[in-house]
């Protein structure tokens, strides 16, 4: 069976966790008692670029670093961006501009990345040499997929030499050209050689998903956009893949997520729940008040909400159907690094998001077990964290 990566996508956040004490996090009148926090590295801000992905693998990566007890490590995700997009590129132009371009990604994009390239600390590739001090790719990515559009047309009916150098010029000019060594805490490195000090081992992970349109326990490419490398996930029965997530968060693991977040119960002010229209739930109540609401209205009316809404029971025919009506989507990667409970003692995942620290929460969201359950496009995480009968199934 192929060696399973992982899909993610194209926005994200992060948020920093250290006590496995129960504590209350309580925003006006929503309340949160946290049940298990696994230390994570700061919260970052992808601000305007599509690269969540790789926020949230990178993200994956320094968490993994402080599990280990390699200490807190702050590495470029800029890195990661630039050698994904020289790729993409060469493969958008093999196969005649057939594949996704744009700026979105997936965790394989991490993964591959390191393994073939190595990695670099942030300071060593900020990425913003185009006049900023945030990230703004807005002119960048159009820049590029109009370059390769041009080259994909062929315009001298013979691709020039010329065409790889101009667009690694262009990534240069807007992102740094990677560099061939540097100097980390006194001593000298190449992005392979700080990899391997990092003892990063990208082999060790593996995606998981779960889908009726192929056979469980069986590898294939998830068909989404930005999954430009065709990078396979293990698919798992939906309470397999949940069993996965619970008991490698309980085991200290974080858990790599991408999902759908364009959804009505995707709060942007750090709530994720799937309410439950059909729910028997009395006019004028929370339940009746949230359906009629625009995304705005319901970011303010959580400041006044009185008690969480009731959610529908998901299933793996609602999973499935969801994703074949184009109603999920691969819209986010982020990182899943706890569990948590609201006061009507029902079960919610920390999550760390790439979207700064300006919500209530300071970077994190609170996504209920059904919106993990309905939204989750795949996940990964190291394969330790697999249960020991799951592997057995997949030959891990």
């Amino acid at each position: 069976m192929k060696h399973s990566l992982i899909l993610l996508f194209g926005l994200c956040l992060c948020l920093p966790a250290f006590s496995q004490e129960k504590t209350v996090n309580k925003t006006d009148s929503f309340q949160f008692t946290t049940i298990k926090e696994i230390p994570v590295t700061p919260v970052k801000n992808q601000s305007s670029s599509g690269t969540c992905w790789s926020f949230s693998g990178i993200g994956l990566i320094e968490a993994e670093l402080l599990r280990k007890g390699k200490g807190e490590f702050d590495l470029s995700e800029m890195f990661v961006v630039r050698h994904n997009y020289s790729e993409k590129a060469q493969k958008y132009v093999r196969t005649h501009g057939t594949i996704h371009f744009a700026g979105g990604g997936s965790f394989a994009d991490v993964l591959d990345c390191i393994r073939d390239h190595g990695i670099v600390p942030d300071q060593a590739l900020t990425g913003l040499n185009y006049g900023d001090t945030i990230h703004r790719h807005g002119e960048l990515d159009q820049l590029l997929r109009a370059y390769v559009d041009v080259i994909v047309k062929n315009p001298n009916r013979k691709l020039s030499t010329a065409w790889y150098q101009g667009f690694n010029g262009i990534l240069d000019a807007y992102l740094g050209h990677c560099p061939e060594t540097f100097t980390y805490n006194g001593k000298n490195y190449t992005p392979q050689s700080f990899a391997q000090f990092l003892e990063i081992h990208p082999e060790d992970y593996v995606s998981i998903t779960s889908f009726t349109h192929h056979p469980f326990y069986t590898s294939f490419a998830v068909e989404v956009p930005d999954n430009w490398r065709w990078s396979e996930s293990y698919n798992l029965p939906l309470n397999e893949m949940m069993q996965i997530i619970d008991q490698a968060i309980d085991a200290g693991y974080t858990v790599a997520w991408a999902s759908d977040v364009s959804e009505k119960g995707f709060n942007r002010k750090g709530i994720a729940v799937v309410p439950d229209e059909d729910a028997k739930e009395g006019p004028g109540s929370d339940q009746a008040h949230w359906l009629g609401l625009t995304q705005k209205e319901r970011d303010e009316y959580f400041k006044n909400l009185s008690h969480p809404v009731s959610e529908k029971k998901i299933t793996q025919e609602m999973r499935q159907e969801g994703f074949d009506n184009y109603e999920t989507g691969d819209d986010h990667g982020m990182l899943i690094y706890g569990k948590a409970q609201d006061r009507n003692g029902s079960n919610y995942y920390l999550v760390k998001n790439s979207w700064g620290t300006e919500n209530p929460y300071k970077g994190t969201w609170y996504a209920s077990v059904p919106f993990v359950e309905y939204k989750t496009i795949c996940i990964t995480l190291h394969k330790n964290a697999l249960p020991k009968s799951i592997k057995n199934k997949l030959g891990l």
